[in-house]
């Protein structure tokens, strides 16, 4: 059966269509800088076809997904009808989704009541969906969500310090997100390094336009950064991250601000982008601090330096670490990143290789041969976890 994944992020949009049976994929690429003007479109397997089209919004990439299938180079089908089901990346399942589920009305009815928790994600998630309903009618569909790998989070983590009725009426908690990245990454490191998974504690780091980490002790997810919603931890491409609770109120006295107009700042506004003033694109940020840009050079000293607090804190949450593992854009390719976060760990056992650190593609070490801690970087493969789940919802 072939299966289209569509994995819709805040400003980008991965596909695969996916063979799952023959664990073969078909054909693959990524929408980039959607709704930031020229758009990156990328597509091909072994030879990658590159365009730069402008992207509006995530429909907009969809259609350029699904036209690139039919009648793009070397296009591995002919007709939409030879796809089997969709399978969509949705962020938030909030207390309803434990599991993956076949999208049915109600299951669109619930993603959208949940969109506030995450404003970013789960409405590209459902234009998607929309998108493909209407292009492909009748097509059978599954929702498999970030924040299912983390039902495993105890009481005392997914808990917040405030009046417990909160949680009672609205059911205000962490869930946690990146969930099918963070499930795929610490599944694929105890396999890289030919060890059970049961022996292992793992902090992942899935480092792109969206950042989280997790603890993942013996195979459970036991903390993650991420929060309520996708706001919360690390410092992020448009998003704020963990910051005192207080600025909010604060700024919106002094700016006379909305609660809406308040949560666009720290969503859209912010990260990167609000402390470069360059953009909320590490590349472009990077290219910034190369040429002197002092707040660009800052950004990136404020987000190796929160990662490094995280990293400390879920360490010590597992009684020890054996391996750090990086992933996603920014923790699979941005080599500056990496030397920040790892430099001055000496003492703590972890020693990246500044050679093996300097090296594209694939999974790898880049720590020391005589590291205590393992430093890896797996390229994350949400979309064949998201294949694999649909397929057997759907089979």
């Amino acid at each position: 059966m072939k299966i289209l994944v569509v994995n819709a992020g805040s400003s980008s949009m991965k596909f695969q269509l996916i063979d799952v049976e023959a664990h073969e994929v078909l054909a693959k690429g990524l929408c980039e800088k959607i709704g930031l003007g020229e758009g990156i479109f990328s597509y091909g397997i072994d030879e990658k076809v590159t365009s730069n089209p402008v992207m509006n919004d995530h429909s907009e990439a969809l259609k350029l997904v699904l036209d690139s299938l039919v009648n793009g180079k070397g296009a591995p089908i002919s007709s939409l009808d030879e796809i089997g089901a969709v399978g969509h990346r949705i962020v938030h399942g909030g207390k309803y989704y434990g599991q993956s589920a076949i999208i049915d009305d109600e299951l669109i009815a619930r993603v959208e009541e949940l969109k506030s928790l995450a404003p970013l994600h789960n409405g590209a998630g459902l234009i998607g969906i929309e998108a493909c309903k209407k292009l492909m009618p009748g097509k059978p569909m599954v929702a498999v969500f970030d924040t299912s790998f983390f039902n495993t989070l105890p009481a005392s983590a997914y808990m917040y310090p405030i009046p417990y009725e909160y949680y009672e009426k609205y059911a205000v908690r962490k869930y946690g997100f990146h969930g099918t990245s963070h499930r795929y990454v610490a599944q694929r490191t105890a396999e890289f390094l030919g060890e059970d998974i049961k022996n292992l504690n793992i902090v992942t780091c899935h480092i792109g336009n969206g950042a989280s980490c997790s603890a993942v002790k013996g195979g459970v997810a036991i903390d993650t950064s991420m929060g309520l919603t996708p706001l919360d931890g690390l410092m992020m491409g448009t998003r704020c991250g963990a910051i005192d609770p207080s600025i909010v109120t604060f700024l919106e006295e002094k700016e006379n601000l909305t609660a809406q107009e308040m949560d666009t700042v720290l969503n859209k506004k912010s990260g990167f982008l609000g402390i470069s003033g360059v953009s909320s694109d590490l590349r472009d940020v990077a290219a910034a601090a190369d040429e002197g840009n002092e707040r660009a050079a800052l950004a990136y000293e404020m987000a190796s330096s929160i990662i490094r607090k995280y990293i400390g804190m879920y360490t010590f949450a597992m009684g020890g670490v054996d391996v750090i593992t990086c992933t996603a854009g920014v923790g699979e390719n941005d080599v500056r990143m990496r030397k920040m976060v790892f430099e001055g760990l000496e003492g703590l056992g972890i020693k990246l290789d500044p050679e093996k650190n300097n090296t594209f593609g694939g999974d790898r070490v880049i720590s020391a041969d005589d590291s205590k801690v393992k430093i890896l970087v797996i390229p994350t493969d949400e979309e064949f976890m998201i294949a694999k789940d649909t397929y057997d919802l759907v089979k």
